[in-house]
């Protein structure tokens, strides 16, 4: 028996790499899935919600991939840098992830996305930045709670996309990182 609804998140996830979220319809989903609308709606109530439910999946899926090719071993600035622009290139080569910075959804999907799957990254920085400090790669005299703030400074930067200016947002990131990251390791 078809799996309907895997049929109908592959479709969406086919149109919404090739198009991008704005220029796929539901009717667009349903043809290339081989299902009728009504069916659609019985498992996603917009395609706002199967986007997301892409989204997220595409999203976990590169984070992991990314992590799985960094050396853990590197120094905190490397790494940091390599991860970023792992990061910056994932999103570059794949239009479901650039939806990250359309201004028309970013509000909703950054909400849902923070509610769902906001400590992954914050996880995966902790423990580097706890093993760091215990192999004196960074500065032992900052306690580890104004490493968290440190952190959640740049993972917070993340909600003030627009502020900032979405064609700037990437660029100010990563100068940011590189400046916390250098004086974390300066001496």
């Amino acid at each position: 028996m078809v799996d309907k609804k895997a049929e109908i998140f592959k479709a969406g996830r086919e149109l919404f790499l090739l198009k991008g979220f704005k220029d796929v319809n539901v009717s667009d989903i349903t043809r290339e899935a081989g299902v009728g609308v009504g069916t659609f709606y019985n498992y996603y109530q917009s395609k706002g919600e199967l986007f997301f439910d892409v989204y997220f999946r595409e999203n976990e899926a590169a984070k992991k991939s990314i992590v799985r090719s960094l050396d853990l071993n590197d120094d905190p600035i490397t790494l940091v840098t390599k991860f970023l622009s792992l990061s910056t290139g994932a999103i570059k080569k794949n239009r479901i992830l650039q939806e990250w910075y359309n201004k028309d959804i970013f509000g909703d999907l950054e909400k849902r996305y923070n509610d769902k799957y906001g400590c992954f990254l914050f996880d995966f920085y902790m423990d580097l930045l706890k093993k760091w400090k215990r192999e004196n790669k960074i500065r032992s005299d900052i306690d580890d709670e104004l490493l968290v703030a440190l952190m959640n400074s740049v993972i917070y930067l993340d909600t003030h996309k627009e502020e900032i200016g979405i064609q700037y947002f990437p660029e100010v990131t990563k100068l940011l990182v590189k400046f916390i990251m250098k004086g974390l390791t300066d001496r």
